[in-house]
C-alpha cells in the first residue's frame, strides 16, 4: 500500500501540463529517432540530455525517458514497412513483419508490435513499482564492499552473459577503465593520465564519447551500407486495430513469456537485444504455429516487440535502486542524473520522492500516449524514410556537434565526439561491443572508489569481500556468473555423455 501512496503522489507530481507537453515531445522526437537508422533510444538521449540542463531533474528525466519509450516504438516501424531495424532489437521484429507487410497486413503487423510493445512496458513498470522500493530498503545496507561488489556483479554480468566473444567484451571494457582513470584522482587529487594537457584534467566526458559511439559511429557505418528506403505503405484504420486486439489475447502465454523474459535481462545487464531473440526463439519453438514462423505470422511480431519494450523499461530499475544502469540507455540517464547533482542508490527513494515517484508515473502515462501516437501517426513517419539519406545523414551530424558542443562548451569536445565515432565505427566493423565501454566509463570512477575505499577499511585484505555473508554472496554470484559459459558447456558434455552412454548397447 506504501507503494501505491507513493505512485499516486507521483501521478500528481507528472500530471501538470508542463510534465505533459514535455511527455508528448519526448515521445515524438523518441518515434523520430527509432524511425532513422544510425539513430536510437541511447542515441537520442545522449544527443539531447545536453537541452534539458536548463530543466527541472524531473521534467528532464520525464523528457528524456519518454525519448527512450517513442524510439523503441519507432524501431518497429521501419523493421516492418522497410526491413530496415530502426534499432538493434527490432531485428527479430522484421523475421514475420515484414512478410505481413509484404502480404498486404502491414496494418495488422504494426498494431500487434505497438500493442505488445505496451503491455511489455506495462508489466515491467508493475514490477518497477513494487519492486524498487524494496531494493532500495534492502540496498541501505549497503557499504563500500557491497557496491563494489554489485558493480563487479555488472562487469561480470556483460561478461559472462553478453552472448558474444568474452574477450572482445572485457578489451571493451577495458578501454572504458582506461578512458575513465583520465584526469584527477578522485580520492588523492592527483593528476592521472593527462600528458601535460589542461583540457585533459576534467577527462573524458562520458556524454561526448557516447554521442560519438553511438550517433557518429552509426552514420559512418549507414554511410558505407548506402541505405535506400523502399518499403510497404501503411494502412492502419479503427476496424485494422480493433480486429487486431481480438486476436492478440489468443497469444497471451507469449507475451507474458516475453515479459518475464524481458524483465530478467532488463534488471539483469542482458539487454533489449537478446531478450528480443529469445523470447522470438521460444515462442517458435513452444508454439503450435511454429513452423509458419518466418512466414508472416503474428505471433513472431508479438514475441520480440514483448520482450524488447520490457527489457528496455526495467533495465532502469537496478539504475534507480542500485546506480547500475542495465542499458546503454540508462547509463546515459545515470550520467545525466549526477550532471543534475543526484545519485542514484537506495537514498534517492528518501531524499527525492518526487523525482522517483514523478518518472515512474511517467512510465504508465508515457506508455500510453506512445501508444496512441504511434497508432495514429505511422504514415507520417513512413513518410520520413522516403527522405534521401544523403540530407538525413548530415542533420543528424550536425545535430551531434551541437550537443557534444553544449556540454563544455569547448570545440575540443567536437573533436573527441569525431573521434569516438571513428572508434564505434571500428568496433560495430570488428563486432566489438559498444555497451560495455560505455559501462566502464560511467560506473569506472564509482567502481574504483567504492573499491579503495573498502581496501583502506580492511587494511588493503581482499577478505572484507567475503566478510559478512551478504557481500559474500554477491561476489560468489559474480565469479559464478563470469564462468558462466563454461559451466553450462561442462554441464551440457556432461549431460550428453550421460544419455550416449544410456543409448549405448550393452555388452
Amino acid at each position: 500500500m506504501e507503494a501505491v501512496d507513493s505512485l499516486f503522489h507521483g501521478f500528481a507530481v507528472a500530471l501538470t501540463a508542463q510534465n505533459i507537453m514535455y511527455m508528448v515531445v519526448g515521445i515524438l522526437l523518441g518515434v523520430l529517432i527509432g524511425v532513422l537508422p544510425g539513430l536510437g533510444g541511447a542515441n537520442g538521449v545522449a544527443i539531447l540530455l545536453p537541452l534539458t540542463f536548463s530543466m527541472s531533474p524531473t521534467s528532464a528525466i520525464i523528457m528524456l525517458s519518454c525519448i527512450y519509450w517513442g524510439a523503441l516504438f519507432g524501431g518497429a516501424i521501419t523493421s516492418i514497412l522497410f526491413n530496415i531495424p530502426g534499432e538493434p532489437w527490432s531485428v527479430a521484429t522484421t523475421f514475420d513483419g515484414f512478410p505481413m507487410a509484404r502480404a498486404g497486413r502491414a496494418g495488422e503487423a504494426l498494431t500487434a508490435a505497438f500493442t505488445s510493445s505496451f503491455v511489455g512496458a506495462l508489466i515491467a513498470v508493475i514490477v518497477l513499482t513494487f519492486l524498487a522500493p524494496i531494493i532500495a530498503e534492502f540496498s541501505l545496507r549497503f557499504g563500500p564492499a557491497e557496491f563494489f561488489a554489485v558493480q563487479l556483479l555488472t562487469f561480470c554480468s556483460f561478461v559472462g552473459l553478453g552472448g558474444g566473444s568474452p574477450w572482445k567484451t572485457v578489451a571493451s571494457m577495458m578501454l572504458g577503465f582506461a578512458l575513465a582513470a583520465v584526469g584527477i584522482d578522485t580520492v588523492t587529487g592527483q593528476l592521472r593520465m593527462t600528458f601535460g594537457s589542461v583540457e585533459m584534467i576534467r577527462g573524458f566526458d562520458f556524454l561526448v564519447a557516447v554521442i560519438g559511439l553511438f550517433g557518429v559511429g552509426e552514420i559512418l557505418l549507414t554511410m558505407e551500407e548506402g541505405l535506400a528506403f523502399k518499403g510497404e505503405r501503411p494502412k492502419i484504420n479503427a476496424r485494422v486495430v480493433l480486429d487486431t486486439w481480438k486476436e492478440l489475447p489468443r497469444y497471451w502465454i507469449t507475451s507474458l513469456r516475453g515479459a518475464f523474459i524481458g524483465c530478467w535481462m532488463g534488471i539483469t545487464p542482458g539487454g533489449a537485444t537478446p531478450a528480443s531473440f529469445m523470447s522470438y526463439g521460444l515462442a517458435k519453438r513452444f508454439s503450435k504455429n511454429g513452423p509458419q514462423f518466418g512466414s508472416g505470422h503474428i505471433e513472431g511480431v508479438v514475441a520480440p516487440e514483448t520482450a524488447a519494450h520490457a527489457a528496455g523499461t526495467s533495465a532502469l530499475l537496478p539504475m534507480l535502486t542500485l546506480g547500475i544502469p542495465g542499458s546503454p540507455t540508462a547509463a546515459v540517464l545515470l550520467g545525466g542524473l549526477l550532471i543534475w547533482g543526484l545519485q542514484p542508490g537506495p537514498m534517492l527513494f528518501i531524499e527525492q520522492p518526487d523525482f522517483v515517484w514523478g518518472l515512474i508515473a511517467s512510465m504508465y502515462l508515457g506508455n500510453v500516449v506512445g501508444l496512441i501516437i504511434v497508432l495514429t501517426t505511422v504514415p507520417w513517419w513512413a513518410a520520413i524514410l522516403r527522405v534521401p539519406f544523403s540530407v538525413v545523414g548530415p542533420v543528424i551530424v550536425v545535430i551531434c556537434s551541437i550537443g557534444a558542443y553544449t556540454v563544455h562548451n569547448a570545440f575540443l569536445d567536437i573533436v573527441l565526439m569525431l573521434v569516438f565515432g571513428v572508434v564505434g565505427y571500428v568496433f560495430k566493423k570488428l563486432q566489438y561491443p559498444l555497451a560495455p565501454l560505455v559501462l566502464a566509463l560511467v560506473l569506472g570512477d564509482m567502481a574504483e572508489s567504492a573499491f579503495r575505499q573498502s581496501m583502506i577499511l580492511s587494511g588493503g585484505s581482499l577478505s572484507i569481500f567475503w566478510s559478512n555473508g551478504l557481500v559474500s554472496s554477491i561476489t560468489a554470484l559474480a565469479i559464478f556468473v563470469l564462468f558462466w559459459p563454461q559451466i553450462s558447456a561442462g554441464i551440457a558434455r556432461l549431460v550428453s555423455g550421460r544419455a550416449a552412454k544410456q543409448n549405448s548397447p550393452g555388452d
